[in-house]
């Protein structure tokens, strides 16, 4: 069973930055995806970025686009985002999701339905 583990919310004032780390485990797969979503009460879950196990290539949704750094370490199977130039709008709770690799970098937008595996979620809070 793929488990996941996100951390690294928090509180940030407006134009700050935030880095989130999702640890991933119990998977035997070389080739992976793993995505960071976000959702705000009342709204659909978002796609923010994704990225590639297999080359580290990378996906970031238009509302982050150049405010968004993803990396992984393949060693420990763990990625991180890192977010820049914070607004209030950035403000939700953010999932890290394990997905087997479809191709999922190549290809935009992001869909929860192409992922396996969820994390708990962690807070953003980005106050004006």
């Amino acid at each position: 069973e793929v488990q996941l583990q996100a951390s690294g919310g928090g509180l940030v004032h407006d134009g700050g930055s935030l880095s989130l780390s999702c640890a991933a485990s119990g998977f035997t797969d070389a080739m992976y995806a793993i995505g960071w979503f976000r959702q705000v009460p009342g709204k659909e879950r978002e796609g923010v970025a994704c990225i590639s196990s297999a080359d580290g290539a990378t996906y970031y949704a238009p509302s982050v686009k150049g405010r968004a750094t993803l990396s992984i370490d393949n060693s420990r199977n763990t990625v991180n985002l890192q977010m820049d130039n914070l607004t209030p709008d950035d403000t939700a709770v953010y999932y890290c999701a394990w997905g087997k690799w479809s191709g999922q970098t190549r290809r935009g937008p992001m869909y929860t339905f192409e992922y396996d595996a969820w994390g708990q979620g962690t807070l953003v809070t980005v106050s004006s």
